[in-house]
């Protein structure tokens, strides 16, 4: 199991952003819970704003409360627990650095960008994020430390030809890369939270419109999944045309995919709608 993603059988999906938010120091609180916006937090550690919202989506930096405005804070507890743990920063660095794109990530394993292009596209190797270029074309971004670790465990898939599953997959056209990402990005979001209905907003996030007035037809219910939705992750485009192509990215496409959404929606918003029933409120306490 990746430190950072769990599989999930059939089709390869990756079962697993950081919400960048200026927040200021909380001055009148005492010195051990002092609270941090997200940009003196990554000044703290000595990372760059990418590299820090790649941590807090890793979980490598863990979120502490949140300010009334909802901008994601970090308490001074946890950059000295960061800060403490061996080989900082560059360990941390190491475990962070992305590359961008089929070119850059080839010559990390060590392969050519085709031979990168199939492994990615049936599966084996699993993006972290993406971008827009300029030519609306999606790049996906790769853990360099995930490829290398692959090239290791995974040798024999470096030369020979493709297996005869990958075969079927490159003759039918299939690209895993799309719902690799999404299971990942939905994995680390759940990880970040116990809250049922926060976890059930972030499954909700994944489906199409219609999949989900389906799964919740309760317009109330539907109302405070909206408000506990993820931000979009880092990264992705705030101009109109490239968000248009990147917006695909965050719904499930495949039937199969889909229903594995809406069965685990259906579950955990069995755990929240319990938990508003010993309570007041509909919605998260």
């Amino acid at each position: 199991m990746q430190d950072c993603a769990v599989r999930e059988a059939p089709g390869r999906m990756v079962a697993t952003e950081c919400a960048e938010a200026l927040a200021p120091v909380s001055a009148d609180a005492p010195p051990q819970e002092q609270l941090f916006g997200a940009v003196r937090a990554s000044r703290e550690l000595g990372l760059k704003r990418g590299e820090f919202a790649r941590a807090v989506q890793l979980g490598l930096v863990r979120a502490g409360p949140r300010a009334s405005s909802g901008a994601v804070r970090f308490t001074r507890a946890e950059l000295d627990r960061v800060r403490a743990t061996g080989g900082f920063p560059e360990t941390l660095r190491a475990r962070v650095e992305t590359v961008a794109g089929a070119d850059a990530a080839a010559e990390v394993l060590g392969v050519g960008p085709s031979r990168l292009t199939r492994l990615a596209r049936c599966g084996h190797l699993t993006p972290v994020g993406y971008r827009i270029n300029r030519y609306r074309a999606v790049v996906w971004l790769y853990l360099a430390a995930e490829l290398r670790e692959f090239a290791v465990r995974e040798a024999g898939m470096l030369r020979g030809i493709a297996p005869p599953a990958d075969r079927e997959l490159i003759a039918a056209k299939t690209d895993l890369r799309p719902r690799a990402w999404r299971g990942r990005h939905v994995g680390l979001l759940l990880r970040r939270t116990t809250d049922p209905w926060e976890r059930a907003a972030v499954l909700a996030s994944v489906l199409p419109e219609e999949e989900l007035r389906a799964v919740v037809p309760d317009p109330a219910e539907r109302i405070v999944l909206a408000a506990l939705a993820p931000p979009p992750p880092y990264g992705h485009p705030q101009l109109p045309a490239a968000a248009a192509v990147a917006l695909p990215l965050l719904r499930a496409q495949d039937p199969d995919e889909i229903h594995w959404y809406r069965t685990s929606l259906d579950f955990a918003l069995t755990g929240a709608r319990g938990q508003s029933k010993s309570t007041p409120e509909r919605g998260p306490t």
